[in-house]
C-alpha cells in the first residue's frame, strides 16, 4: 500500500490538460456517431417528433459524454484502489431493487434514485468487471492455477448472477455471467476448468429449464418454432422478421417503415430498434450500423493490447466483451437466432440506465487508455 502511494504521489505529472489531449477523440467521434444513429432511430420511432425518445435519448448521452470524460481524468491505479467497494455497492443495488424495487412487465428491475429510474443489473456488469480486474492485476500465472485462488472471484461472479435471476432477468444473467467468464479466461484460468464449468452448465440445465417461469419457456419454444404462436408468444419476433426483410438494400426511407409505424413491430423504440433501422436504411443502413458498433469493440480490445499492467488489459477485456454481448444478443434476438430477451442495443435504443452505465464503463476505459503506461505496484506470488 506504501509503495503504491509512492507511484500516485510520483506519478501525477502528467496534468488534467496533459491528459485531457491523449484522449483518443476520434473514439469520441466513433461514440458521438453511434448514439447519433440511435437519435435518428428513435426520431422515427416516435413519428418525426423528438419529444417522444430523441430528446431524452441525446440529453442522456450527453450526460454520459461528461461522466465518460472526466472518468478519463482519474488515476487508473485510484479506480484500482476502490475497485471492489463500487463491487459491493453494485451487489448492495440489486438486494435493494429486490426488496424495494419497482415492478415492471413481470419482473423487478428498477429502483428510483430521486428523478432517476436506474436498473442496477446493468452497473453491476460494470462493478463485476472492476471488481475482478482488481483481484487478478497483481496474480501471477501459478497463482492463478490455485483452484483455491479463484473461489473468491468466482463467489463474486455468482452472487449478482444469482441476484440479477430473482429478479428475474436471466438474459442479462446470462451475460453477466459471461463478463466474468471473460474476465478469468484473460487473467490465465486454465481451459480445463472452463470445460469442467461447462460440463457442469450442460448437467444442470435440464433442471433449470424446469425451474424457468413460464414466460421464459415460451420463449424459447417460440424461438424454437414462432409459427405455433403467431398472435401470442410468436408474435414479436415474426414482425420483426417481417420488418427486416422489408427493408431490402435501401430501406424504405426515413418515417417510411410500415411494420414500425403502423405499430405492428413490438417495443420499436428498445428491443426491437435495430429492427427499425433495417427497415428504414436496408441492409446497407443496417450493416453500417453493425460496422461502427464493432468498431468500439475492437478499440477496447486495442486499449488492453496497449495496456502495460494487468489492471488495464483486463478491464478493457471485461468492458468490450460486456459491449460486444449487448450488440450480439440484441441482433441475434431480433433476428430470430436465439429466444428474445430483452437486451437494447447500447447507445441507440431508448433507455437511461443502459446509456449512462455503458459510458461510465468507457470512461473507466479511457482512464486505461491514457494511464496505460501507469506502474500498477509488484506482482503477487
Amino acid at each position: 500500500m506504501i509503495f503504491e502511494r509512492r507511484l500516485l504521489t510520483r506519478d501525477r505529472g502528467a496534468g488534467i490538460l496533459e491528459k485531457f489531449w491523449q484522449i483518443p477523440w476520434s473514439f469520441v467521434v466513433l461514440l458521438c456517431a453511434v448514439a447519433a444513429v440511435g437519435y435518428v432511430a428513435l426520431l422515427s420511432a416516435g413519428s418525426g417528433n423528438p419529444d417522444t425518445y430523441a430528446q431524452k435519448h441525446a440529453i442522456r448521452f450527453g450526460f454520459g459524454l461528461v461522466l465518460m470524460l472526466g472518468l478519463a481524468m482519474i488515476d487508473i491505479r485510484v479506480i484500482a484502489r476502490f475497485a471492489w467497494l463500487g463491487y459491493l455497492g453494485g451487489v448492495a443495488l440489486l438486494v435493494l431493487v429486490l426488496v424495494h424495487g419497482n415492478v415492471g412487465k413481470g419482473a423487478q428491475r428498477w429502483i428510483d434514485i430521486g428523478p432517476v429510474q436506474l436498473q442496477p443489473s446493468e452497473l453491476m456488469k460494470i462493478m463485476l468487471v472492476l471488481g475482478l480486474a482488481s483481484w487478478f492485476h497483481r496474480a501471477s500465472w501459478e497463482k492463478v492455477g490455485n483452484p483455491l485462488f479463484l473461489i473468491p472471484p468466482a463467489i463474486a461472479v455468482l452472487v449478482p448472477v444469482g441476484l440479477i435471476l430473482k429478479q428475474p432477468n436471466l438474459g442479462t444473467a446470462l451475460i453477466t455471467g459471461m463478463v466474468g467468464a471473460a474476465v478469468f479466461w484473460a487473467a490465465g484460468m486454465r481451459w480445463w476448468k472452463f470445460a469442467i464449468g461447462f460440463a457442469a452448465i450442460g448437467v444442470a440445465a435440464p433442471i433449470a429449464y424446469e425451474r424457468l417461469h413460464d414466460y421464459q419457456r415460451a420463449r424459447i419454444t417460440t424461438f424454437l418454432d414462432p409459427e405455433s404462436d403467431p398472435l401470442g408468444a410468436g408474435y414479436n419476433i415474426i414482425q420483426s422478421k417481417i420488418a427486416l426483410g422489408s427493408g431490402g438494400l435501401w430501406g424504405k426511407g426515413f418515417l417510411q417503415g410500415t411494420q414500425g409505424h403502423l405499430n405492428f413491430l413490438p417495443e420499436k423504440q428498445t428491443d426491437f430498434i435495430f429492427t427499425m433501422i433495417a427497415e428504414e436504411f436496408g441492409l446497407v443502413g443496417a450493416l453500417t450500423t453493425l460496422t461502427m458498433l464493432l468498431l468500439v469493440v475492437v478499440f477496447c480490445y486495442l486499449v488492453a493490447f496497449r495496456s502495460k499492467h494487468q489492471f488495464g488489459r483486463l478491464l478493457a477485456i471485461g468492458l468490450g466483451t460486456n459491449f460486444f454481448l449487448y450488440v450480439f444478443v440484441n441482433v441475434a434476438m431480433v433476428t430470430g437466432s436465439i429466444p428474445v430477451g430483452g437486451v437494447p442495443l447500447p447507445l441507440i435504443s431508448h433507455g437511461g440506465s443502459a446509456m449512462i452505465t455503458v459510458m461510465l464503463g468507457f470512461g473507466l476505459l479511457l482512464s486505461a487508455y491514457v494511464h496505460r503506461d501507469a506502474e500498477m505496484g509488484p506482482m503477487r506470488e
